[in-house]
């Protein structure tokens, strides 16, 4: 089975919806039987690097609710996190543009450690606080998962992988992706945002019954 995934590491949802599948694999003994195909989505492509805000300011300004809305409803998210087994320290969030990440994670993939550096990188932000779109954080998270800490460097310093991740970002357009994370399920099912396991559990039966 091939499940398609586009997911962006800032987006909370991703992370949880990525948890929620792996677990949906792990319990329907389906987990070394599916290739996983990550695809990179940006859901602020104008995003800086660096906001001098908090997160809850920019959810508030974003969609236009004040910073205790956006507060109490990032704190249901911290909460629904934890039920995935994940840790979200939302007051330690370092919004920021994610190119970069996508980019060096095209590196990660031709080198069989896409899954590994995906974890460290939502880790990173989610759980650790770390700034994402900073070069040496993201060549350190690369070495960390068994990469060339100096290649991953290059990498971040030229524009490889850019047309790489414009092309994913293109045919997610093309298939009316506008929202993350999005799972296709071998090429015939689908669902969108952090669907609980059982749901998973629901469409990875059913597609390998019908397969």
């Amino acid at each position: 089975m091939k499940i398609e995934i586009w997911s962006d590491y800032v987006c909370p949802f991703c992370y949880i919806g990525k948890r929620n599948l792996e677990q949906a694999l792990k319990q329907s003994g389906m987990t070394d039987e599916v290739e996983i195909i990550f695809k990179s989505f940006e859901l602020d492509p104008d995003a800086t690097k660096k906001y001098e805000g908090t997160i809850h300011e920019l959810i508030a300004n974003k969609y236009g609710m004040s910073v205790e809305s956006a507060t109490e409803n990032n704190n249901r998210l911290i909460l629904s996190a934890m039920e995935a087994g994940l840790i979200f320290n939302f007051d330690d969030l370092k919004p920021t543009n994610t190119f970069d990440a996508h980019r060096l994670s095209y590196y990660a993939k031709e080198n069989s450690k896409l899954s590994e550096f995906n974890e460290a990188v939502m880790r990173s932000y989610f759980t650790e606080g770390l700034d994402i779109s900073d070069s040496e954080t993201l060549s350190n998270l690369a070495a960390e998962v068994g990469l060339d800490k100096e290649e991953a460097k290059r990498i971040l310093t030229s524009s490889d992988y850019s047309q790489e991740v414009r092309e994913s970002e293109s045919d997610a357009r093309s298939k009316g992706i506008d929202g993350v994370p999005y799972f296709i399920f071998d090429g015939k099912e689908t669902l969108y945002g952090a669907q609980p396991v059982d749901k998973f559990i629901d469409v990875i039966t059913s597609v390998k019954n019908n397969g």
